[in-house]
C-alpha cells in the first residue's frame, strides 16, 4: 500500500509528458490567483503538498477551471480519458476536516464541469468519488473530488459486477443506524456550543 502511495505521489511530482506533444510549458497553465487564494483565507499553503505547489503556480497542470475557492485540473494518472479532480485552494487534509461551505463550492461546480468534461470526451456519463483517508485509498491528502467520465461497458471497477446483497432488517442493522442518528445529533450539538459563546 505504501509503495502504491509514494509511486501515486511521484507521479504527480514528476509527470511524464508524452513525446508527442509540445513542451510541457507551452501547454500547461498555472493558478494565476494563487497568492490571492492564500492570503484570502490567511493560510499558509504548504510546501510539500503536490496540490498546494500547482495553486501556488510552482508545479504544472492542466487547468480546466479556476475560481477563488477551487480549481479543477487533468488528472495526472486518469482512469478514464478526461478523469478531472476538483481541488479547494486553501489545504484541507481531508474532506471531514474541510469546511462546508468550501465543500458547497465545490460541489456546485459538478454539474457544470462534468457536462463539459462528458461532451468534451465523448462520455455519457460520470462518477463523482472522494477517497477520504488512508483506508479509503486517499494518496495525496488535500482535499479532492474526482470526476471520472464513464461510458457504458467501460467496465472500470470490477465491484461493478458484484452481486449487491439486500439490506438485513435486523437489530444490528437498527443498532447502525440509532448509532449514526446518536453521532450526528452530538456533532450538531458540538457545533452550537462552539459558535455560540455562553453568556456568563
Amino acid at each position: 500500500m505504501e509503495a502504491r502511495r509514494l509511486a501515486l505521489l511521484y507521479s504527480h511530482l514528476c509527470p511524464s509528458p508524452s513525446p508527442s506533444l509540445p513542451p510541457f510549458s507551452s501547454i500547461v497553465s498555472t493558478s494565476a490567483s494563487a497568492s490571492a487564494s492564500a492570503s484570502h483565507s490567511n493560510q499558509t499553503l504548504p510546501d510539500d503538498c503536490v496540490f498546494c505547489l500547482i495553486i501556488r503556480g510552482q508545479s504544472p497542470a492542466f487547468k480546466l477551471y479556476e475560481d477563488d475557492t477551487c480549481l479543477c485540473i487533468l488528472d495526472t494518472r486518469p482512469l478514464s480519458r478526461g478523469h478531472s479532480l476538483i481541488i479547494p485552494k486553501s489545504h484541507f487534509s481531508s474532506l471531514d476536516v474541510t469546511p462546508p461551505s468550501v465543500v458547497a463550492v465545490m460541489c456546485s461546480k459538478v454539474p457544470f464541469l462534468g457536462n463539459a468534461i462528458m461532451k468534451a470526451t465523448g462520455s455519457d456519463s460520470f462518477n463523482l468519488l472522494v477517497n477520504n483517508g488512508a483506508a479509503a485509498g486517499q494518496v495525496i491528502f488535500h482535499t479532492h473530488i474526482h470526476i471520472i467520465p464513464r461510458k457504458a461497458d467501460d467496465c472500470l471497477w470490477t465491484s461493478e459486477s458484484l452481486q449487491r446483497r439486500p439490506l438485513k432488517i435486523d437489530s444490528e442493522t437498527s443498532g447502525l443506524a440509532n448509532r449514526v442518528r446518536e453521532l450526528l445529533l452530538n456533532i450538531s450539538e458540538e457545533r452550537k456550543d462552539q459558535v455560540s459563546p455562553t453568556l456568563s
